[in-house]
């Protein structure tokens, strides 16, 4: 129940602006079985304005150093079993998930500050959503 909350809460702050849940492959891929598939990344996959706060004003490529690309979410809350620690963002500055939320600026500005707005009960709702990607 906690979960299904939390999703609910992850697109009422409009996450998936970014985060967008699901993609189907393309029909034409190299091989059949990767032909046509859904799959639920929580990504767009899209360089965006993340703000100043994490801006290292380092361009590479056509990114600015204010520009990021949007992470996948699935299998985040498998991050510590699977690589020994919990550090998030870029440089891995955010020592939890709702540290690297609350770093989020810019473009996300707004889908923060519902975070922020959030009951305490809320975002746990919210980080048992994110755990169970």
């Amino acid at each position: 129940m906690q979960v299904l909350k939390g999703k609910r809460l992850f697109y009422e702050a409009n996450c998936i602006g970014c985060h967008r849940p699901k993609f189907v492959t393309r029909r034409d891929s190299i091989s059949e079985e990767q032909s046509f598939q859904l799959i639920w990344p929580y990504t767009d996959l899209l360089l965006h304005d993340m703000g100043e706060g994490l801006a290292d004003d380092r361009p590479e490529g056509m990114a600015s150093g204010r520009e990021w690309r949007t992470p996948p979410l699935w299998g985040i809350g498998l991050t510590e079993m699977v690589s020994g620690h919990t550090l998030f963002l870029h440089d891995g500055r955010a020592r939890n998930l709702l540290e690297a939320i609350l770093w989020h600026g810019g473009e996300a500005e707004a889908a923060k500050q519902c975070v922020v707005d959030m009951t305490k009960e809320e975002r746990a709702a919210l980080l048992a959503f994110l755990n169970s990607l």
